[in-house]
This record gives C-alpha cells, sequence and structure tokens, in this order.
C-alpha cells in the first residue's frame, strides 16, 4: 500500500506540528505520522503543572542560553532560528502565534510567559483543531522503521510505505521514551550516513547519596537559597529527593554542572558575607548545633543541607558565614536520561543545511530535540522546538516539486 503528492511529518510534537502548520497554510496536502496512540504526549506531560511557553527577554540574552550538546556556541545560521531579523521565531512570535490561537497569556515576574488557563492541553486542542480545518491528516499508531524506497511504518493495519515529496522528521530526543521519545530513530539514520552526537541527560537532576538524617527532608523544596555553577546562577526553586536534587533551580545549572564544574549552594543570597556572618555571631547556650542553626537560618530545610554539605564545621561566626554562601553541592553524577527533562546531542548541524536539510538524504528535514542543541528550562526549549519545526517546514516548502506549488 502506498501512498504519493504530499508533504509528510513524522512525529506529532511541538516542532512536528509547527512545521505541517507551515506547509498546510502554503496549501499543502500535509500528512502527519506519529508512533503513540494520541499527539503530543511529551508536551502535555510538560505542560500538566504550567506551560511555559517561553521567556520574554531580549533576543540576544535569550539566544544566549543555547549551544550545542557539546557545550560550544551553536552556529550563525542555527541562531538566526529565534532572531526576526533573519526570519526567526523567537519569544514575540511564540506569544503573537499562541495569541492567534485565541490563548491569552501573562507574564509572570521572572520573565516566563504562561497561558493564562497554565495548561497545555487548552492551546493543542486549539492548534490540532486549526490543523485539522487546513486539512492536515493525522495518522495515529504510525511507527517509522525504515528507509525503503520511501518511509516504512509498522502500523495498526499493517506494514505502510510512504513516498512523500518532502519530509520532516521531528521524532523527539531520548529523553521520557515512554511518551515517545525514544532515539528509535538514531539507527536508521545512521546507517543513512547521517551524523549524530551521542546522548547526554540535559536539564535533569543529579545523583546524592544522602545520609540518615536527611531522610526527613525528602520530598522537601529548598527556596531562597542560589547555585553558582560554571559561570551560571541560579535562584529557583529545587527539591530534596530520595534519589539526590531536582528541580528547576538545579536544571538551570545543570549543563555546567554534568560537564565537571563545581557547584556551590548560596543559602543567604541575599546577604553579603559580613552581614551573613552577623547572623552567626548568635550565643548558641547550650542549644544542639542543629536548633542553634535553625534561630540563624531560620530554614531546617538549609540547615539540614549545611549540616550534610558543610563538613567540618566552621569554628567562628565569619567560616560559618563562608560556608553557607559557598556551600559545596555534593552529587555522584547526573540522573539517567530516560528521566531528564530533555536531552543534549542528536544530528549535528554539519549534517544539515541552514535550512535543516539532511545532507545525507535530500528532502528530509528535521526538527526539534533530534537536532544537537540544549537549552535551560524556563521557556527555551519550547520555543527552540517551534522555531526549529517552522524552520524546518519553510525549508521543506521550498523543496517541494514546482506542480506542488
Amino acid at each position: 500500500m502506498t501512498d504519493s503528492g504530499f508533504a509528510l511529518v513524522i512525529g506529532a510534537g511541538p516542532a512536528g506540528l509547527m512545521a505541517a502548520e507551515v506547509m498546510a497554510r502554503a496549501g499543502q496536502r500535509v500528512i502527519i505520522a506519529e508512533a503513540m496512540p494520541t499527539p503530543a504526549r511529551k508536551f502535555l506531560m510538560a505542560g500538566k503543572s504550567g506551560l511555559n511557553l517561553t521567556k520574554d527577554q531580549p533576543l540576544d540574552d535569550f539566544m544566549r542560553c543555547f549551544r550545542t550538546g557539546d557545550g560550544t556556541d551553536l552556529p550563525s545560521s542555527a541562531a538566526g532560528f529565534f532572531d526576526p531579523r533573519h526570519d526567526g521565531f523567537g519569544p514575540r512570535e511564540v506569544m503573537d502565534w499562541a495569541e492567534s490561537l485565541g490563548i491569552p497569556l501573562f507574564v509572570g515576574s521572572t520573565g516566563r510567559v504562561f497561558p493564562t488557563v497554565m495548561k497545555a492541553s487548552t492551546l493543542l486542542r486549539a492548534w490540532l483543531g486549526r490543523l485539522g480545518e487546513m486539512g492536515v491528516e493525522m495518522r495515529t499508531g504510525w511507527r517509522w522503521n525504515g528507509l525503503e524506497d520511501g518511509f516504512a511504518f509498522a502500523t495498526p493495519q499493517g506494514r505502510h510505505l510512504l513516498r512523500p515529496d518532502v519530509t520532516v522528521l521531528a521524532l523527539g530526543g531520548a529523553s521520557w521514551p515512554r511518551l515517545g521519545s525514544d532515539a528509535g530513530w538514531v539507527d536508521i539514520l545512521a546507517s543513512a550516513g547521517v551524523a549524530i552526537a551521542p546522548f547526554r541527560p540535559a536539564n535533569m537532576g543529579f545523583l546524592v547519596n544522602w545520609s540518615e538524617p536527611m531522610v526527613r527532608h525528602f520530598g522537601s523544596a529548598v527556596k531562597g537559597v542560589a547555585i553558582r555553577c560554571g559561570g551560571m546562577s541560579s535562584r529557583g526553586e529545587w527539591v530534596i529527593s530520595r534519589s539526590g536534587v531536582e528541580g528547576g533551580g538545579i536544571y538551570e545549572v545543570s549543563a555546567a554542572m554534568r560537564d565537571g564544574a563545581a557547584a556551590l549552594v548560596d543559602l543567604l543570597p541575599d546577604l553579603s558575607v559580613d552581614e551573613s556572618a552577623r547572623r552567626f555571631t548568635r550565643p548558641r547556650g547550650k542549644l544542639s548545633i542543629g536548633n542553634w542553626l535553625r534561630r540563624v537560618l531560620g530554614d531546617p530545610v538549609k540547615v539540614a543541607l549545611l549540616l550534610e554539605w558543610g563538613a567540618p564545621l566552621p569554628a567562628n561566626a565569619h567560616d560559618w558565614a563562608e560556608r553557607a554562601k559557598n556551600l559545596p553541592l555534593h552529587h555522584t553524577g547526573p540522573a539517567a536520561l530516560e528521566g531528564a527533562i530533555s536531552a543534549a546531542g542528536g544530528i549535528r548541524f554539519d549534517a544539515v543545511t541552514p535550512q535543516l536539510e539532511l545532507t545525507a538524504l535530500p528532502r528530509v528535514f528535521a526538527a526539534g530535540e533530534m537536532l544537537d542543541w540544549e537549552a535551560p528550562t524556563g521557556g527555551y526549549l519550547l520555543t527552540g522546538c517551534l522555531a526549529t519545526g517552522r524552520r524546518a517546514g519553510q525549508g521543506a516548502l521550498a523543496r517541494m516539486p514546482e506542480s506542488r506549488l
């Protein structure tokens, strides 16, 4: 069974849906093939507690948060994905696009942009509705499993072969495989000569061998602290878990931590060392060290971390202040890739054109987390997927046979 005369998108996450929208808006017949029973599962999970669409900040600052998986700067062509001066799709364009779907937005105090309803499901319903009105066909349960004079799929109806005019691959990276991003495409593309950087976890937690006294704090949020690592700083909250540490405050500096930079926790980030030292001059009297520190720091979670990572304990107020403001975050390495929010690695930028066409596979494009880039959470990841999906869709349009334009 075959099909022809259309544009194919493989993967129904944000990058794939954006590529489909670009091509359908130009009047092309578009088929989306998605391996999972329903589209955009990772998108829905990520937006379950609040869909962070993008971050409203100066464009140059925004673009500096993206890099390749080995820590180098994005090539200039890739950085242009977000720059409207080069037909990019940056934070302002993301906001305009969401509002065009009828989704009201608000900007939080840190610049993060959310739908007023917070959840991802409302935006996804509106988006799928728009695509349906444009004639986009969604085929779920279609798993791509090979290149055989076309694109071969295992489907609920058996094997199916598609021979599209152009194809956009948007199959995700290697994190959260249960939601569809299982990197099953790697061997197929590598065999076709596509250069692929190994996947590594990104925006992940870190493993910690906690002592017994920390058990009572499992599940506790760490608030009002800063983490410095590799020239970066994070003021976000994070969580003490049974296996280690995780959460937004960790994810912001996780790339540097993963790559070997030492992380220091500042338990009193709004105070100088001298101001902190004055707190530690408080007489201890007959108080236990724990009770004394609770009166000094005012937070049992901060006390627990100071006792856990602060040994040998200081002898005077100034040294206590130095330790509290430069507390080593001891860990044994990043958590597994399967549980990471995102992944570094993927199709190398030297394997694609500036339009994201695979040089080894003409008329085949790649977008989203398949590409070798990473960025922190906070709106950057989703904007990156939307921007690359748009660029790939535009590139695919330009490669449609003239008879289809």
